[in-house]
């Protein structure tokens, strides 16, 4: 299977809240799992899916695809997820394991932080008595070590970049833009922040110590989009935390990544019928399971899925797609009549791609030669053609007509 990634997702937070149990459930890949602090060293990457409803119900066909997979009507398209190792309290001065890990986090393009919702994760990662320790300080510290990272990046250039800013008077998000290319923050969202923080562009060398670190700390929150997965929500202690995590300033999510690595497991035993993100799941050889395994996915069943709909794996990471990159999915094909490539596959392919995007953005994205040689685009569904400035919906099958047709 070919594989097309859009965004890099990090999965962040403190040692032991579970972050690798949610990285392997997202995954299935096999990570050390222990409750001890860093038993992450070194950023695992692997692959997990977003979920769609697949196009190709509406249009009555069976489909093929090639990018991704479709089971029973529903579209998963891969993406890529870094488990960044736990970071505990001074890290940006490189205390734990540092400043390389931070170096990792600021390279996502948006962030997982997934908190021990019972309380049972002391600040330095090490198991306490559920209900001991308070998650919120725990979005805190990371919010500060990110923010600190990036003031740290910045601040021994910072009255250069001022002085020649008011200098040649072209503001300040070009030099900001290329000290921080590492870390993936554009021009576009400096802008935003300095318009949020009502600094004065034109003269930076005016700002305050406390402006720096409050621009900073916006421009953080724009370009490293954060959610919470509040994990652990079968311990008592977790509701209550919950709801006063959801008075924070991110989208949360309970969830229990320990129910879903469970899950996706016994599916890929082929033990239950299970997809990441279903509402239940159906034991398929209750003959070949032994009375705990039945016990466990009984109590996974009753602790979670009933109460929540869902483990909380699946919608965080389609969370942190749709609703904090804000991508939609386009299916491109060659034949709009037949929904096929040149080698008569039907949907082959699903792309993750920006809102927003046109026709012929999205033309470069499939292949150069498609752009450079863009004539315009056809909607399979009205078999209307639309130009190079046409911005695509979710769920557009297009096929794209160019001066030299390539498969």
């Amino acid at each position: 299977m070919q594989r097309s990634y859009s965004r890099l997702l990090g999965v962040v937070g403190k040692p032991n809240t579970g972050k690798s149990t949610f990285f392997s459930a997202a995954t299935l890949a096999t990570v050390d799992i222990a409750n001890y602090p860093f038993t992450t060293i070194k950023p695992n990457r692997g692959v997990c899916y977003v979920r769609v409803p697949c196009v190709h119900e509406e249009f009555k066909v069976a489909d093929n695809p090639r990018n991704s997979l479709c089971l029973e009507g529903t579209r998963l398209i891969p993406v890529e997820i870094v488990d960044i190792a736990g970071i505990v309290s001074g890290a940006w001065e490189g205390r734990g394991l540092g400043n390389q890990f931070l170096d990792e986090i600021c390279r996502a393009d948006a962030l997982i932080h997934v908190v021990d919702a019972s309380g049972g994760t002391d600040s330095e990662g090490r198991p306490c008595k559920p209900g001991e320790h308070d998650p919120l300080e725990d979005v805190q510290f990371l919010e500060r070590e990110i923010t600190m990272w990036i003031i740290n990046i910045i601040k021994k250039d910072w009255q250069k970049i001022a002085r020649t800013t008011e200098a040649d008077k072209k503001g300040i998000a070009l030099p900001l833009e290329e000290r921080l290319t590492g870390l993936g923050i554009k021009r576009v969202s400096i802008n935003e922040a300095v318009r949020r923080c009502g600094l004065n562009v034109d003269k930076p060398t005016l700002w305050s110590d406390d402006d720096f670190y409050r621009f900073i700390d916006v421009l953080r929150r724009i370009s490293k989009p954060m959610l919470i997965v509040a994990n652990k929500i079968d311990l008592p202690t977790a509701q209550a935390n919950i709801e006063r995590l959801k008075a924070l300033d991110y989208p949360v999510i309970p969830a229990s990544a320990e129910a879903e690595l469970a899950l996706r497991r016994a599916a890929e035993k082929q033990l239950i019928d299970y997809k990441p993100g279903d509402k239940n799941f159906k034991i398929l050889t209750p003959e070949k399971m032994s009375p705990g395994q039945v016990a466990a996915l009984s109590s996974i069943n009753e602790k979670i899925l009933a109460s929540n709909n869902s483990t909380g794996i699946q919608e965080a990471i389609n969370t942190a797609y749709f609703k904090m990159l804000d991508m939609i999915t386009i299916y491109p094909v060659e034949d709009p009549e037949h929904l096929t490539n040149h080698n008569g596959q039907v949907l082959p392919d699903a792309y993750l791609v920006p809102n927003g995007i046109t026709a012929h953005q999205f033309a470069y994205i499939i292949h150069t030669e498609l752009g450079e040689n863009f004539i315009y685009a056809i909607d399979a569904r009205n078999k209307r053609r639309i130009g190079e400035d046409a911005v695509l919906k979710d769920r557009d099958v297009i096929s794209i007509v160019s001066a030299k047709k390539r498969a």
